[in-house]
């Protein structure tokens, strides 16, 4: 398989996965409310080809072979980030993962004022 071929079976593959129903999956109804799965999804592809002498080989003519090496890859990652809720009354997007961020965000407010605290303690101490 030439490298061009290998490079257009996975266009075609891609062509076949890459699509809405990819980033937004199979609606649900719920107690009256549409729900959507939203993914983020992130495709990468490469290939290459090369040739080089094989070291010592020679053909029936006593001429130099050389080796031909191709090659072709790919993947993809679909991670969910939330869901589109429908109602009769609105639509809101539902974001995953808002708790670790905002518990995070606390740790690191808690460190930085106990820190802050130690230091303005030391200062106002008499020496």
């Amino acid at each position: 398989m030439s490298t061009k071929e290998m490079i257009d079976s996975a266009v075609a593959h891609l062509r076949a996965s890459a699509g809405v129903k990819t980033v937004y999956g199979e609606p649900v109804v719920v107690d009256g409310k549409t729900i959507i799965p939203v993914a983020k999804v992130a495709y990468g592809f490469g290939g290459g080809t090369g040739t080089k002498k094989a070291p010592g080989a020679k053909d029936e003519k006593g001429a130099p072979i050389a080796e031909v090496g191709e090659g072709a890859g790919g993947g993809v990652a679909a991670k969910p980030v939330g869901v589109v809720e429908i109602s009769g009354q609105d639509t809101k997007f539902v974001p995953f993962g808002q708790t670790k961020r905002l518990a995070w965000a606390a740790a690191i407010g808690s460190g930085i004022g106990f820190v802050l605290g130690m230091l303005l303690r030391r200062r106002s101490r008499p020496v």
